[in-house]
Parts: C-alpha cells; structure tokens; sequence
C-alpha cells in the first residue's frame, strides 16, 4: 500500500536528499506545496495533516510548530531538527545504537532525528558504555571535522562564494555550548558532558568523529583489541554499519567531491603498547548524518526494509 510523505523544509539541502533517495519509490507518494505556498500556515497545515509521514526540516523553532499544527493522529512525525533529541516524549532515531531501538522506533509516532555529530560520537561511546567496558563518568573528548554542508545555506554560500577559495579549515563551537553536547551525554548515559571541539573543512560532504581514550587509567577495559571485537558483535547485523579491523589511509580522507553515502564506518585504533586508543567514525554527514538517517526511520516506520533507497 502507498503512504504519502510530506517533507517540510524540502527546499533546504536535507530535504532536497531526502527527496532524492525517496524518488521513484512505488511505497510512498510526496506531497509537495508550490514555492509560494510553503510559507503559507493553512497549505503546511493541510499537508501536515494529510500526511501518513511527515519529516520536519526546519530549524527548531519552525519544527516546534509544525508539530504544534499536526493535529491528526495518524501522521506520523520524523524531525531532523535539534528541538526534540533529547525529548523523553520523542523516540530517538537511531536504530543500531543500543539494543531494542529499532522496535521503539517501528513502533513510534514522534522520531527525532539524531545530529550528525552525535551519530560518530554515540555510535562509538554508547555501547561500549552499556558493556561497562567504558565508564559512564568519564569526562570524554570529541575533535570532529565536517563538511561546510553541515552549516546549512550560510555557510555553504560563505564556502562557495568569492572569499570561499580561501577558507581551508575552521574550529567552531569554542564557547563550549554546542547544542549536541547534551544528545551525545543524555544518549551515552554519561555522568558528564564530553568536550566538544568541532570543525569545518573545505569540502562539501564527509564527516570523522574522534575519541581519544587513555585507556591505561581509565575504569573498564585496557584492551583495544576487547573494544573493538564488542563493537563488531554490538553492530554484527546491521547493513548499515560496519566495524573495522584495520584502515588503509584513504578510507580516512574526506575527499572534496566525494558522493553521497548512508555507511557508518567505525574503527579502532590502539597504541604499540596498548596504553592508549582512537575511536573513529567515519559518515556522511547529509547521509547517515541527516537524510539517510531520515530515511532509514521512515523505512523502519513504514515496516519496510530499512536500507530501502540508501546508498551503501
């Protein structure tokens, strides 16, 4: 049976690559609003409440009201916004993190999609914390580049404009009040907020996400090799994500003109003497990151198969 699919937001670059992983899809039909009506409250509050899907591509507030119009209790909501991440109230929408989480998700109304950051970041920490291999007061660090995508139009138009050429690298997030802080601490179980030390290249695409562990002081595990066997059985099943052994250098580059991608790719690395180790995750950050991510929940909600439509 065709479910109909409202994405509002869908001029904005995730809604775009939603749009474009979901065409030519016999299971669901778009409903789409003319330029001059998706400003318009009655024509989106229509839309919202004709939908079976809706996925929320708006910045936090416009999220929080969209949400607010839906007053139809057989739409279902997926938001790729910030506003609800950490929302008791919202399922979050990341299926392979813990164990259980795709049946939640299945089975929910509101799903809040999760940061692209976080995605790295809880992918790494969150089950090795679960499996006390890990200690949940620890007071972590995260170092993540992304692509300048990641800062939506403003950005991407600072990038791709006159001065761009110019820009190679920047750290951002410097007042320590990032907004995915509290999603990576609420969804690891941690004591503490990690520190956050974010930045953007000059590519469009690509994401890695670092955890340095001093693993020799630390309460848990003092083996890499034990860190990442459980990560390989934790995510064993899953299409989606893949647990390496090993890397060969260019599957750690962000590439300038690399394509669109729904993997997670995760590693770790440990010193000759074992005293230290590096978690990283390798995403797209408009893929498994954002769009992906979308369309993989909306898949799980749909009860199909939840790789449908994503690049792998």
């Amino acid at each position: 049976m065709t479910q109909s699919v409202f994405i509002d937001g869908a001029a904005g670059t995730t809604g775009l690559e939603i749009a474009d992983r979901l065409a030519g899809r016999a299971e669901f039909t778009l409903i789409t609003l003319d330029a001059d009506k998706r400003k318009d409250p009655d024509a989106r509050r229509e839309a919202l409440n004709e939908a079976d899907f809706v996925i929320l591509c708006l910045p936090d507030d416009a999220a929080k009201e969209a949400v607010a119009m839906t007053s139809s209790r057989h739409t279902r909501i997926i938001d790729a916004s910030t506003a609800h991440r950490v929302d008791p109230n919202w399922v979050y929408g990341f299926a392979e993190y813990r164990d259980g989480q795709h049946e939640r998700i299945a089975s929910a109304r509101f799903v809040s999609n999760p940061g692209c950051y976080p995605t790295g970041f809880l992918a790494l920490v969150a089950p090795l914390v679960a499996a006390n291999l890990l200690p949940a007061d620890w007071p972590y660090s995260v170092n993540a580049v992304s692509g300048y995508s990641g800062g939506g139009k403003a950005l991407i138009d600072r990038f791709e404009g006159p001065d761009g050429a110019n820009i190679g690298y920047r750290s951002y997030g410097l007042a320590l009040d990032h907004k995915h802080v509290a999603e990576m601490q609420a969804h690891a179980g941690l004591g503490l907020a990690p520190i956050f030390s974010p930045s953007v290249v000059r590519a469009f695409r690509g994401m890695v996400v670092e955890v340095p562990l001093p693993i020799s002081f630390m309460p848990g595990s003092d083996n890499p090799n034990e860190l990442r066997a459980a990560l390989s059985v934790h995510y064993a099943n899953s299409a989606v994500v893949k647990v390496h052994k090993d890397a060969r250098p260019a599957e750690l580059l962000i590439q300038q003109d690399q394509g669109p991608s729904d993997r997670l790719d995760l590693y770790v690395f440990g010193s000759p003497d074992g005293t230290q180790v590096r978690l990283l995750a390798m995403l797209d950050n408009l893929g498994k990151g954002a769009s992906g991510a979308a369309v993989q929940n909306l898949n799980i909600m749909a009860g199909l198969d939840e790789t449908s439509g994503l690049r792998l």
